[in-house]
Parts: C-alpha cells; structure tokens; sequence
C-alpha cells in the first residue's frame, strides 16, 4: 500500500441506524462486565453500557477523534456518568490498558476502516492484549447492500469477510446476528 489510508476514521456517528440496547443485549452485556467500546464515536453506545454494567462494570470509551470525544466527555458530565472512562488512542498503537482487562470488546462500524486501511495487523493484537482469556470481541458492521445508508458500497464486509479475518487472527466464532435493518454483529471468543 503506498501509504495514503482509503478510510478515514471517525467523525459521524451511527446512532440515527443503529439502537445501542438491542446491539448491547444482543452481544450479551452483563452487569458488572469491563465492557471496551473501541472506536466508540460521540459514545452513544458507551452510555448505554454504562447503565447496562453498573456499579461493579466500567465502560472504557476509545477512539482516536477529539471532536466525537468531547461530545461524550460533555454527555458523561452531564449525566453523572462514574463508571465511564474517555480514553484518546489509535487503535493500532499500544493503548493505556491493562493486559486481559477487558471481558467483551465491540468495534461497531469500525472493522471495514481498519481492514481497507491495511491497519489489520496492528490493531488486532493489540485487542487480544486487553481481552481476558475466553473474552468476546463482537463486530457490528453495515451490511453489504447497495443503497443503504453507510459507507460506500466498495468498503463495507461481509460477515463472512469478519469471521475471516479474525478466525485467522486468534479469535474463534461463536455467533453471528441480525441487529437493526441496516446492521449484522458477528460474536467470537478470544482462543
């Protein structure tokens, strides 16, 4: 690749197509989980976690978009949010987070950036760094239907793409799921 990224991450947020409930109850959110939101935008899914995870759980917000964090940093003010922490990072550099911390990560409409971008080899391993052994990494991404809202046509996966490229990156699938009109999730465990 000559260098120039195909995907730019960040800036617009998915919460106009896609419910943070249904996703979150669909990958199996449990109260008192560490819960990674990575790439997490405005955190309009974080604070949904939050409140899923309570007291005992923590939500760590991550993307590497200063315009998208500071909306959630306001919203977290605002609302009282303890149990939330922002962190500013690149996904594909060591992130300020313990090793085997975190018991389900999600990536939502994230995956294709990365994987148009080359950036594959770089973030993946540092996912499998923070994931507990057996933790789940969910994938939500739009699905690959001409004329839907989303990315260009060009850049959105498959599933079948997602399973792909994670089964062969230390992860093993567990499910795949339908979770709005416009998105699907794929489920898999840390080997």
């Amino acid at each position: 690749m000559s260098g120039k990224k195909l995907h730019r991450h960040g800036g617009k947020s998915s919460e106009a197509v896609l419910n943070a409930q249904r996703v979150l109850r669909s990958i199996n959110l449990c109260e008192g989980d560490v819960f990674m939101d990575a790439g997490c935008g405005d955190g309009f899914i974080s604070r949904a976690a939050s409140r899923m995870v309570g007291a005992e759980g923590e939500v760590l917000a991550v993307d590497q978009h200063s315009p998208s964090l500071d909306i959630l940093r306001e919203k977290v003010r605002e609302e009282k949010i303890k149990n939330l922490k922002v962190l500013e990072a690149d996904l594909t550099r060591k992130l300020s987070i313990p090793d085997e911390t975190v018991d389900l990560c999600l990536m939502a409409n994230v995956l294709h950036g990365f994987f148009h971008n080359e950036e594959l080899d770089q973030a993946i391993p540092e996912l499998l760094r923070i994931l507990k052994p057996g933790a789940r990494l969910a994938i939500v991404e739009f699905k690959k239907i001409e004329g839907m809202p989303g990315p260009p046509f060009a850049h959105r996966i498959t599933a079948e793409d997602v399973r792909g490229i994670l089964e062969s990156r230390g992860f093993q699938f567990q499910e795949e799921m339908e979770v709005g009109p416009y998105h699907y999730a794929v489920v898999l465990a840390k080997k």
